[in-house]
């Protein structure tokens, strides 16, 4: 394939691509949990409380995307599956993201039960200890997603093997 000029091997353009939407849906995860934690407030408006739960849907897709992704990357277009699974720095990294991923179901659940009251034109009931707890567990989940990438980086350097 021709690709600004350059010939690039069908291959080499198969695996930049996982690996650009493996970057990209982390941005994106990281992303939406960011505007989750800025805009978490007790008694959100309507808009509010609907841009809420449209950052966890993206922040579920993304997350979807980058699991997929990962797991593309580990055993087709990576550095080779044993380059991984033979790593702790990997499987550290495995954890935390799956930590991450099931401290989310809190904020999901949370935002999928506002949704209801949203449909009917009314506004999710939200105190200031719902709010509190959310942007706790927000934050442990930005702590989490944060480190992922120092952990990637160290095992790209061959750390742990």
């Amino acid at each position: 394939m021709i690709l600004l000029g350059l010939a690039l091997p069908i291959d080499l353009l198969k695996s930049a691509s996982v690996a650009y939407i493996h970057y990209l849906s982390f941005m994106l995860c990281f992303g939406a949990l960011i505007y989750e934690r800025i805009s978490l407030k007790a008694n959100p408006n309507r808009q509010e409380a609907i841009s809420m739960v449209i950052a966890d849907v993206i922040y579920g897709i993304a997350g979807i995307a980058l699991l997929v992704s990962g797991i593309l990357r580990v055993i087709k277009f990576g550095q080779g599956s044993e380059f991984y699974t033979e790593n702790p720095i990997f499987w550290t990294k495995i954890i935390v993201f799956a930590l991450v991923g099931s401290l989310s179901l809190y904020p999901t659940i949370t935002y999928v039960l506002w949704a209801i009251p949203l449909s009917k034109g009314n506004l999710p009931q939200v105190t200031d200890n719902l709010a509190a707890r959310l942007r706790l567990v927000v934050n442990i989940e930005l702590l989490g997603f944060a480190s992922i990438p120092f952990l990637a980086t160290l095992m790209a350097r061959g750390v742990g093997l």
